[in-house]
């Protein structure tokens, strides 16, 4: 049997799988929601749970099916005014599945994320085992990101890789992306011989292909980069992807030879730290002498005071930072315990000297070794 043939057992074997569809695979070129759109998709989906695998959606289309019942006619470029259309598409969206999936006896359950939901460890634990009771009752999680509360600053981008980190939230087989293409092509679907590549199993698969020209977005934020990122993070920790057309969807759900079967290249990571490392954006950064280094990385020890030199950015207590080493090199993002004010009369200080002179509360770690992603 060839690779591509057994690779697709990795899909009809799959206990647990993440689809994500995009908006303009749900939507009409109005921007309204199309119900024979979702109805198919609702059909596949629920044809997946009939074989015995619990399914969880990402689903896009929000903002696009606020559009026509707020008489707009193309997706707004202002933050407040996508973030009022997801308010009211939101609702519409989920209603319609709900009615699409009561048609079969199914229940679906509606689960907005922000950053935060995922990054902060507190959160995260909520939001795994929020999803873990969901499944355990039979119920199918809708997800999206939180757009009606989110800020440009805190935020996921795209649902693709939003799906990706789901994805391991939740434990998944298998990652499967929707989208208008039907696969991903070595350069623009429309050029003169281009090539619908079957099977990527490394990233020298991808050095030929001309990722900024083989998709298209219409209401929706991604194009094909953002689901080849998508595929990098999930198959960098385990998860196969499938990328293929929502009208296609049956097929590639069946294991069928359509689309393009992205390999898993990695193992499994702790999923908290892979939310950190590709779901925030850095609010300053600290600067790490060669010895902190070594510890960090080596050692996987946590970062002290000690070994910091210099600090950029404000931020507070629970943001983001990057951690660089003494050449610029980036080592890692972590989750600071301390404000950008209070650091630069902390560095290069031991924490016996800062919990004598300013109490116990400056022992402990300015990063913790357990919210450090290493690059």
């Amino acid at each position: 049997m060839s690779e591509a043939a057994s690779g697709r057992a990795q899909v009809t074997d799959a206990r647990r799988v993440v689809v994500k569809v995009g908006s303009s695979s749900l939507t009409t070129a109005a921007g309204g929601i199309d119900p024979a759109r979702m109805s198919r998709l609702v059909d596949v989906l629920v044809a997946t749970r009939a074989r015995g695998a619990e399914v969880v959606l990402v689903s896009s289309g929000a903002i696009a099916a606020g559009l026509a019942p707020l008489g707009l006619r193309t997706r707004p470029r202002g933050l407040a005014a996508q973030q009022a259309a997801a308010s009211v598409g939101q609702g519409l969206l989920v209603h319609r599945y709900t009615e699409e999936l009561a048609r079969h006896g199914v229940v679906a359950g509606q689960v907005l994320l922000t950053v935060d939901d995922v990054t902060r460890r507190s959160h995260y634990r909520n939001a795994h085992q929020t999803f873990a009771k969901l499944l355990e009752l039979a119920v199918l999680p809708i997800v999206n990101e939180n757009d009606t509360v989110a800020t440009t600053e805190i935020r996921f981008g795209d649902n693709d890789r939003l799906a990706a980190l789901v994805a391991h939230l939740v434990h998944a087989d298998l990652l499967v992306l929707l989208s208008d293409v039907d696969g991903l092509y070595d350069a623009a679907p429309s050029s003169p011989g281009s090539r619908l590549l079957t099977d990527v199993a490394s990233e020298a698969d991808l050095a030929a292909v001309d990722i900024g020209g083989t998709g298209a977005a219409g209401v929706g934020t991604g194009g094909m980069q953002t689901k080849v990122e998508a595929a990098r993070i999930a198959t960098g920790a385990g998860i196969p992807v499938v990328l293929t057309s929502a009208d296609r969807a049956g097929e590639a759900l069946a294991g069928e030879q359509v689309g393009t079967l992205f390999h898993a290249t990695g193992r499994r990571r702790p999923t908290r730290l892979l939310w950190l490392a590709h779901a925030t954006e850095p609010l300053g950064s600290l600067v790490l002498d060669a010895g902190a280094v070594r510890a960090v990385v080596e050692r996987r020890a946590s970062l002290l005071a000690a070994g910091i030199t210099a600090v950029t950015g404000s931020f507070h207590a629970g943001d983001p930072v990057d951690v660089v080493g003494p050449d610029g090199v980036l080592v890692g993002r972590g989750l600071v315990n301390f404000d950008s004010d209070e650091l630069p009369g902390l560095l290069g200080r031991s924490s016996g000297d800062l919990a004598r002179e300013l109490g116990a509360a400056y022992e402990r770690e300015v990063v913790h070794r357990d919210d450090l992603a290493l690059v």
